[in-house]
Order: C-alpha cells, then sequence, then structure tokens
C-alpha cells in the first residue's frame, strides 16, 4: 500500500511504485473515477485509440448486415448499452 499527501493545491505525486507498475511517463493522463461506495479508481490513459486500428480486424470474416445485427438484438442491445455506442443507421 502507498499513501501520498495531498498539497494546499490539492496536487499529489503518485508514488514511484505505482509509476513504474502502470508505466506512466510525463504528460501521461489519468483519469479518476468515484464510485458510489466512496472507492475512487484510477486509470492510467497510455495508448492512444489509433493504436486500436485493426485490433478485431478478421479477414475471414465476412461483415454482418444490419438485418443480421438485428437478429441477434439481445447481444446486441447488451453490447451498445455497456458500451454507450449507438448505431445510426443511413438513410433512414
Amino acid at each position: 500500500m502507498s499513501t501520498a499527501t495531498l498539497t494546499s493545491k490539492g496536487q499529489t505525486t503518485i508514488p514511484k511504485e505505482i509509476r513504474d507498475a502502470l508505466g506512466l511517463k510525463p504528460k501521461d493522463q489519468i483519469h479518476y473515477t468515484l464510485m458510489p461506495d466512496g472507492t475512487v479508481i484510477m486509470r492510467a490513459k497510455t495508448r492512444s485509440i489509433l493504436e486500436l486500428q485493426g485490433l478485431l480486424h478478421d479477414p475471414e470474416r465476412k461483415p454482418l448486415t444490419i438485418e443480421q445485427m438485428r437478429a441477434w438484438p439481445s447481444v446486441f442491445q447488451a453490447v451498445t448499452a455497456a458500451s454507450g455506442f449507438q448505431l445510426h443507421e443511413v438513410g433512414r
């Protein structure tokens, strides 16, 4: 367990063992989430969204049509609801 002190300006230093474990470097962004029970989750944003390009691409897999997606409403709705993603159809 690590401890840090809050300055009068609301700043703190992330302990070295935490920085090292997360691979943090100067200018990295850190996101904080306050949970209802008072727990704070700290996530380091060390990757660019651009690094994810092609991560799920499978050249052997044929793309699904909108109709095929609609055939799986419970799965598709659960995934989109969990991710906050919204499907907007062009031309409708």
